[in-house]
């Protein structure tokens, strides 16, 4: 689903594709949002027989929405990029304590803490995401090197930046954050190295693409913040990071596009002592 983010520093940098080798002419990403496409991908993608039917289905039946606080909601105008069903949606979402999750790259560990008291409903979705198996072999299509914006963002299995699990589900917004020192209106804050963040396309419509913070950035706070990435994993970031991003015939020097060194997720898994 195209519901994630693309992030986009301050100032309006040129409109470009999000990836060279993208099908999708219409995914741009402005210096500044993390989010991942619109709904025009619905247009724009080819069309294929799980999208027409999904798309017939959906004239004929209103989305499957989750009965709990949660209230993860189907998107059948934005089919998943790998099957997988609703999340679990408990009348008591878990709203305490942490849990650990290890994104195992190519490139090295990504350690995660995801915070169960800042997003309960986010944290609920990844772990089950997870559980799916649904990062597994999936790419991180997205590196940003701006001075404001510094993020790795992954979690679509499709890699175009559009994809996502074919469900939304609502934000739940970080509070408090300090003002970003670069941004004299005031309205940026910062999402500092470490942040596990979710992408979206708009107020409510995470899914499954989420970013990861190696520099700290300058946001708007409309990115939910469920968690952060360990020391060996700022250090996996760090060496991705420092490949820089893959140059295209139209940008020699690009500061947002897909990574130089391609990062592959091989496993997310999650560990089972709590804490």
């Amino acid at each position: 689903m195209s519901s994630e983010l693309e992030p986009r520093p301050g100032g309006a940098a040129p409109r470009r594709p999000v990836r060279a080798l993208s099908r999708l002419a219409g995914v741009t990403a402005l210096a500044g949002a993390l989010v991942v496409g619109g709904s025009a991908s619905a247009v724009a993608a080819p069309a294929d027989s799980t999208s027409t039917s999904a798309a017939a289905d959906a004239a004929t039946r209103p989305p499957r929405t989750t009965h709990g606080p949660c209230a993860y909601t189907e998107t059948p105008d934005e089919p998943a990029a790998r099957p997988v069903p609703l999340p679990p949606d408990p009348r008591r979402t878990p709203a305490r304590g942490s849990v650990r999750v290890t994104l195992t790259t190519n490139h090295g560990p990504i350690g995660l803490t995801l915070d169960r008291a800042a997003a309960p409903c986010t944290v609920q979705s990844f772990l089950h995401l997870v559980g799916k198996r649904f990062y597994d072999r999936t790419p991180c299509h997205r590196l940003t090197a701006y001075p404001t914006l510094s993020v790795l963002q992954c979690g679509d299995p499709s890699g175009t930046g559009e994809g996502g699990p074919g469900y939304r589900y609502r934000d739940e917004l970080p509070t408090g954050l300090p003002p970003a020192p670069t941004d004299p209106t005031g309205e940026r804050r910062v999402y500092a190295r470490g942040v596990l963040a979710m992408a979206n396309a708009g107020p409510d419509t995470n899914g499954s693409q989420f970013f990861l913070v190696y520099a700290n950035s300058a946001l708007r706070p409309n990115y939910t913040i469920f968690g952060e990435v360990d020391a060996a994993g700022l250090a996996t970031l760090d060496r991705i990071a420092a490949g820089g991003v893959a140059p295209t015939a139209e940008d020699p020097a690009p500061v947002d596009g897909a990574p130089a060194l391609p990062v592959t997720i091989r496993q997310a898994i999650r560990a089972h002592h709590h804490h």
